[in-house]
């Protein structure tokens, strides 16, 4: 009988988690197996290995206890693979061979699937002398974008998506630069940006008084701290980004201020970490822990939640000795400090099941309470490791119980960690949920709100037929096994009915007990005053968040999937929406229709031909395959593996306009051609705009830059907005910034994982 609560969970995990061998053989039957692989593993460097082996397992048993999905997939394969997900790289030193260094190391990182983050204040600002070359430096940000190339490069040639986390202290001269970067849709389109904002500098913004921008100790620069202010709220109001990072406060609360310095954070920002350091991540879901939800007693079982917790925190760190890095220098960090990061996933839908409304003073006290009985579980298990198998390398008792973090902690703990010491510097993070979130049955993310109770799904089958699926939002679909159609209580609440004010109440209230931090999405109304946004990031900072990010949908950002559902009745679902995500990759018919263009690039002696066959689905001409030939060998491996990568996003169906976008973005640094009265950056989007031509022509896009004809969006309950960007993986409509990233409810794609 299978363990999943609903089709989507069991497709993700055939897809992401699930072991399969070179040829496609699943090696995973169930996902029992997956547990018991991943239990095995995780307890081979323990005294009595089968006896932990059965108690990992039933930690992970009905999803329970979910390791961060580099372990799901990774762990027992006998794969050469890392099982931590982002990493923050070395110091970038001022000097053109050190920069390039740490881009190989970056790319290395990358290459292996690591997300990495970065502090690209080390490097002098624009304009700076360059001593013996007789010349003015580019900057930070000119390396950003070599960064950005990189990691489109590592993804062009079929590595794992790429995330990057670039930071820049309010005090470098490039400041200004920096928070503009993202205007440009274009341009450094694989990081996440945030400004390193310390207290200094909040208190010139109250005060209203100048701020110096400095390097080397010399001050190049006086601006008004609050007109810098207000220009990094002007930009993230316009389009999201860069984030804000409140670094005095996370190296003030880092357990280790003693022996190291933070200035960057991994890409979605839970992780504050110093040079190459690591995340190890893994989440507690509570939704799991309500025995009887709904029920007048109903309350989180708060003992075996204790239980969870220490058997999590062992788990965890026993990935630290089992897990393979991309840098030496990352596995002795890791080996020094054996730094883990657990969290919680279904906050919101445990509040629910209790009878609470996420937002609210009850809320944030209930939340409190159990991630403060999570920090001293996490905390007590890591002191029982340390006098069973030693601290960590680098404790040192008073140092480390001077922190600021340590000073809040209960008094018994921190008479137990003077005594045996602590196995794990830190210990708990909060970090993105969506694919695991939904491959548990689509609870809810991480410490976010409910999103949509409630949407409608459409798969193309390889057939060509179709099927229909409604994902339900787990206590949603407990409520309904419950109370059939009585409709859903008040307190059932979504993301888009909260005010900022109650987000920013819950993330500062999880905060308390967190000693990393947070990846969290304060969403806003499109239509929230600027004032009003501002007053977002200041109660962010008084109430003790080490970071904030917020989301308000826009022409620049996308609309995000905004749902309206009444606590009156069940909700009823939109119809309208096409088909747009196929299971598995189509067969090609014996015979196909299509088309062929001549292309002549200006700077090449032969043209290249493009030709673009479609299918018929649905009664719907849809491109299904690209060929690209050429007399010029010059070009042969690069467009024999365009081809085939097209053809395969093609064959996956959805909203493939991307492919046309991205290529068009692509800019050749030897400079572009005038076609046609346009200019045309590369040929690469020159072949984009042939295959955009093509699109135009068959009715599939309406116009140059547009979207689909038809929206094949994915079907929202009661939407009564535009749905989000389309996803890049599935092609559904409907992504949403969830914890600080851009992740799809179809098939768990994002940004950051």
């Amino acid at each position: 009988m299978s363990r999943f609560a609903a089709p989507i969970a069991e497709q993700i995990w055939d897809m992401k988690y699930r072991l399969k061998a070179a040829d496609g053989t699943a090696l995973d039957s169930t996902v029992e197996d997956t547990w018991r692989r991943i239990a095995r593993a995780l307890a081979e460097n323990e005294s009595d290995p089968s006896a932990w082996e059965s108690t990992f397992y039933a930690a992970l048993e009905d999803f329970r206890f979910l390791p961060a999905g580099r372990i799901v997939a990774g762990a027992g394969t006998d794969r050469t693979v890392t099982l931590f997900n982002c990493f923050v790289m070395g110091t970038i030193p001022d000097s053109m061979a050190g920069i390039f260094e740490n881009l190989k190391e970056a790319a290395l990182t990358m290459q292996q699937g690591g997300g990495i983050g970065y502090d690209f204040s080390t490097i002098r600002p624009k304009g700076a002398d360059v001593k013996g070359v007789a010349a003015d430096a580019s900057g930070p940000l000119s390396f950003m974008d070599v960064w950005d190339a990189m990691c489109r490069t590592i993804m062009s040639a079929g590595s794992r998506r790429g995330a990057m986390m670039a930071t820049m202290r309010c005090d470098h001269p490039d400041i200004e630069d920096f928070i503009g970067a993202k205007s440009d849709p274009a341009r450094l389109r694989n990081f996440n940006v945030s400004v390193l904002v310390t207290d200094a500098f909040m208190e010139a913004v109250k005060a209203d008084g100048p701020w110096e921008l400095t390097f080397g100790g010399k001050v190049m620069k006086t601006v008004d701290a609050r007109d810098l202010w207000n220009r990094i709220m002007r930009a993230t109001y316009d389009y999201a980004e860069p984030g804000v990072i409140f670094i005095d406060r996370i190296n003030a609360m880092n357990n280790l201020a003693y022996c190291e310095t933070i200035s960057a954070t991994n890409p979605c920002g839970e992780q504050p970490l110093p040079p190459y350091g690591a995340c190890l991540l893994g989440s507690v879901n509570l939704a799991r822990l309500v025995p009887n939800p709904f029920d007048d007693d109903a309350a989180l079982d708060e003992d075996a939640l204790d239980d969870l917790v220490a058997t999590a925190i062992r788990m965890m760190d026993n990935v630290v000795d089992a897990s393979n890095f991309p840098l030496e220098a990352q596995a002795r960090e890791a080996a020094a400090k054996r730094r883990i990061g657990l969290g919680v996933t279904g906050l919101a839908d445990a509040l629910a099941m209790v009878g609470v409304r996420y937002g609210s003073e009850e809320a944030a006290a209930l939340t409190e309470r159990w991630l403060h009985r999570i920090a001293r579980a996490a905390y007590l298990a890591s002191v029982g490791l340390a006098k069973e198998k030693g601290a960590f390398p680098l404790f040192d008792a008073e140092a480390y119980l001077a922190s600021g973090a340590m000073q809040a902690m209960d008094q018994d703990v921190r008479d137990a960690i003077r005594v045996h010491g602590i196995r794990n510097a830190l210990l708990t993070s909060i970090a993105p949920t969506g694919t695991i979130s939904l491959f548990a049955g689509n609870v809810s993310s991480g410490i976010e709100p409910i999103f949509a109770h409630a949407y409608s799904r459409k798969v193309l089958q390889k057939d060509g037929s179709r099927t229909e699926e409604e994902v339900v939002d787990y206590a949603v679909a407990k409520w309904r096994d419950m109370k059939g159609n009585e409709p859903l209580p008040d307190y059932f609440v979504n993301a888009q009915t909260l005010a900022p004010s109650e987000h920013v109440r819950m993330q500062a209230a999880a905060q308390k007990w967190v000693d990393s931090s947070i990846s969290k999405t304060i969403n806003v109304p499109e239509d929230i005053g600027f004032e009003a946004f501002k007053d977002v990031y200041m109660q962010a900072y008084e109430t003790g968040c080490k970071g904030c990010t917020t989301y308000r949908p826009n022409a620049v950002t996308g609309s995000v999937l905004t749902v309206s559902e009444s606590s009156e009745a069940t909700p009823e679902t939109t119809t309208g929406g096409d088909v747009i995500y196929i299971a598995e990759p189509l067969d090609r018919p014996g015979a196909l229709e299509g088309q062929t263009y001549k292309l002549k690039w200006p700077m090449s002696e032969h043209a290249l031909y493009i030709t673009v066959n479609d299918v018929i689905i649905g009664g719907r001409r849809q491109p299904f395959e690209v060929f690209i030939n050429s007399k010029n060998m010059e070009h042969f491996a690069w467009t024999v593996a365009l081809t085939r990568m097209i053809s395969a996003v093609f064959r996956r169906g959805g909203d493939v306009s991307f492919v046309v976008e991205e290529l068009k973005a692509v800019f050749d640094p030897r400079g572009g051609a005038w076609m046609n009265g346009k200019y045309v950056p590369s040929i690469l989007a020159a072949i984009g705009g042939v295959i955009e031509r093509h699109l135009i022509a068959i009715g599939f896009i309406e116009g140059e830059g547009m979207g689909l004809k038809t929206d094949p969006k994915a079907e929202v309950v009661n939407l009564n907005e535009t749905p989000g960007p389309a996803c890049p993986n599935c092609g559904q409509y409907g992504m949403q910034m969830i914890e600080g990233c851009m992740t799809c409810p179809n098939c768990g794609h994002s940004k950051c994982g």
